[in-house]
């Protein structure tokens, strides 16, 4: 077995409590010899990474990390150093999303299409670099939400190791804790496009409307789990759904509406229901469309 800097840095107890998650990951990638894994820099990627370079040794994987105006600059920063720390090499690739009208054109099958172009990209650095196996950081909860690009993913034959392995987030942050990766308590984190409502045209003015006005609710002091959903003129903010109060507080609220309103939202609204990954699926389907 090969050790990565991280390695030495994780408490042996630790590890040993988490045998029963831990072994059964290296049981799927133990076999797989030379691997290119997608790589956001979100947990779930960098346990992957992680324990694929510690067992197969990082000489023999390869990041991948699609980047475009989908993807914050603080997230490749942050990908980049970790992946500098596990010795792997790391490739980044732009992937141009908003080229293809298929994607701009935001339907339910956007990540389809997002992740099938992904994927060819990643197939082609792949090849370049001579390896054949495609992993990635789906985790078996995953399954249970509307996820076009597994389909993608599974018409490429990606793997996925922390689904094979039967492990979910719960496991996969008690793992990342367990190897000391400083990502182990990073908040969920999904593409830009995923605030902008189905049927809404995907601009880069969208994007980085979005991502300035997450970084307000941020500095704000709420969160960390937060999204905000861009519905034309409305900012739709989820917030843990015990901070709701907090944020409809006068203060806060006035703050909040103002700060929002001048990056170009005309109205500036709470979800009652709190922070949820995937609330855009609860959208009813446009008629004459379909999704997976």
């Amino acid at each position: 077995m090969n050790e990565t800097p991280h390695e030495g840095a994780a408490s042996a107890a630790l590890i040993a409590t988490v045998g029963s998650l831990l072994d059964p990951l290296e049981a799927v990638l133990r076999p797989l010899g030379r691997v290119c894994a997608a790589f956001s820099g979100g947990v779930d990627s960098s346990v992957v990474l992680a324990v694929a370079a510690r067992v197969l040794g990082a000489d023999r994987v390869l990041a991948f990390t699609a980047v475009s105006e989908t993807y914050r600059d603080d997230e490749l920063a942050a990908a980049r150093g970790l992946a500098a720390s596990l010795g792997v090499r790391h490739l980044t690739w732009q992937t141009r999303e908003l080229d293809d009208p298929r994607f701009v054109a935001n339907t339910r099958e956007r990540c389809y299409f997002c992740k099938s172009t992904m994927l060819e990209a990643m197939e082609r650095a792949a090849a370049e670099a001579g390896v054949e196996v495609l992993i990635d950081g789906a985790n078996r909860d995953d399954l249970g939400d509307e996820r076009p690009g597994l389909r993608a993913s599974a018409e490429r034959g990606v793997r996925h190791p922390l689904i094979e392995a039967g492990l979910g987030k719960a496991a996969v942050r008690a793992l990342a804790r367990a190897l000391d990766l400083p990502v182990w308590s990073k908040p969920a984190e999904a593409c830009l496009a995923s605030r902008i409502a189905f049927d809404q045209p995907v601009t880069a003015d969208k994007l980085r409307q979005v991502a300035a006005a997450e970084d307000v609710v941020r500095e704000l002091g709420l969160g960390p789990e937060l999204r905000v959903r861009h519905h034309g003129d409305v900012a739709r903010v989820e917030l843990p759904a015990d901070q709701v109060p907090r944020a409809a507080g006068a203060d806060l609220r006035e703050v909040l509406v103002r700060r929002l309103r001048a990056l170009g939202f005309t109205y500036a609204t709470l979800d009652l229901q709190g922070f949820r990954s995937g609330s855009m699926n609860e959208a009813p389907r446009s008629e004459g469309r379909s999704g997976t």
